[in-house]
């Protein structure tokens, strides 16, 4: 092996994700992380050793190099699997390809042209419904019927380690009819995937489930920071707003579908049948273990959630289908968010809305303090991994730092 890459490593030799990095003596550009290290693929493209324009590797995000479609793409990540493992490869005793991780600074990987947000969790959709209206109505009429998403705001996506402000806005007291301004009171996390598109379409053009896994180039982590009380107040009848535009987290290494394959799964069962171009063949969910942990200010993180991404009910193919079968067109880069990811048990919620139950469960952590959302100081630290026949890839985390208002 080129570079000594430590057990149980995110970024093991099955992995090969790719982001944008810098350092004191390098400006951002493209690399590829591999354990603790990374691959700088701008001088590893002066050897001579990529038959396409490599100028790609020195743009300050991967929208160019992901253009450039799977064929190439794929096949780079393949060479770098060879190359680190072949004491004779051109990457050999050239320690300065190099970098320490912890010596760079990530920066977004793509440039987001436009966002939307899924809501296909069937557990938290459920629960959602459970808390807002009636228990035994929780889904609304549409929900095993379409995948129901919105548009976010592509601006405010942010890199993990950014901290972000409290958000203000209107909520609604209780018992009052009229609203008050001020920084929100119910600040929450949302875990979530985010999938990068990898190929554009023009507008009028469909995406079929068959096709959409060409169309995806990998994942990243995703919080989707959520203001409750704002939301409530807002969501009627548009849908979110204020309450979700302030911020979301990613993680910073892009994991391919390449990488992911061995871990597809089947997804839970479709009742009713969907419709004909929300129907699929073959395995389109993933089975990535998720956790979310909270660290208070000063203090030790702990782990308040475990979930999984094999959860979701609607899958990434579905998604992208259910987008683009109005005719409406993606372009490279693209990002598209999961929705929150819950499962069964009380310990999977992918929310503090539903790990508290809306504030009526509160949680005590180690310092004896209790969260019913999220409070000024408190760090969010959200990580992944699939594992399986001695194969690890991860994502490793997305960690955000929640500031007071402005």
């Amino acid at each position: 092996m080129i570079i000594n890459i430590p057990e149980n490593s995110d970024f093991s030799i099955h992995n090969i994700p790719f982001g944008i990095f810098s350092t004191k003596d390098r400006s951002p550009r493209a690399g590829v992380a591999v354990g603790d290290h990374i691959l700088d693929l701008a001088a590893t493209a002066e050897l001579d050793v990529f038959d396409f324009n490599t100028a790609v590797f020195e743009r300050k995000d991967l929208n160019d190099f992901i253009f450039l479609g799977k064929e190439i793409t794929s096949k780079v990540r393949k060479d770098i699997q060879h190359w680190l493992q072949d004491d004779a490869s051109p990457l050999a005793g050239k320690p300065e390809l190099f970098v320490k991780r912890s010596e760079a600074r990530m920066h977004m990987p793509v440039c987001v042209g436009d966002y939307t947000d899924f809501y296909s969790s069937i557990e938290h959709a459920t629960n959602v419904g459970k808390m807002f209206r009636d228990p035994e109505n929780a889904l609304l009429p549409n929900w095993k019927h379409i995948p129901v998403g919105y548009h976010g705001r592509a601006s405010s996506i942010i890199i993990s380690d950014q901290p972000i402000y409290r958000p203000k806005g209107q909520t609604l007291p209780k018992d009052s009819n009229t609203p008050v301004f001020g920084p929100s009171q119910r600040l929450d996390f949302e875990l979530e995937m985010g999938f990068v598109v990898g190929k554009k379409t023009t507008l009028g053009e469909s995406v079929s489930t068959a096709e959409a896994e060409d169309y995806i180039f990998g994942l990243v982590l995703f919080n989707d920071w959520s203001a409750r009380d704002i939301q409530k107040w807002e969501y009627v009848p548009l849908g979110p707003f204020l309450a979700k535009n302030f911020a979301s987290s990613i993680s910073p290494w892009i994991v391919t579908l390449d990488a992911l394959e061995p871990f597809k799964v089947e997804g839970p069962e479709q009742k009713p049948e969907v419709l004909p171009y929300l129907q699929y063949e073959g395995k389109k969910n993933y089975d990535i273990d998720l956790e979310v942990a909270l660290a208070p200010e000063n203090g030790e993180a702990e782990t308040i959630c475990r979930s999984n991404f094999k959860y979701m009910y609607w899958n990434m193919a579905q998604q992208l289908a259910h987008h683009t079968v109005n005719g409406c067109n993606v372009h490279v880069g693209d990002m598209m968010a999961s929705g929150t990811i819950s499962g069964k048990g009380e310990d999977s919620y992918g929310s503090m809305l539903e790990l508290a139950w809306m504030g009526t469960k509160p949680l005590t952590l180690k310092d004896g303090s209790e969260r019913k959302f999220i409070n000024d100081g408190d760090t969010v630290v959200m990580r992944g991994h699939a594992e399986k026949d001695g194969k690890r890839v991860g994502f490793g985390e997305v960690r955000t730092k929640v500031l007071p208002a402005k």
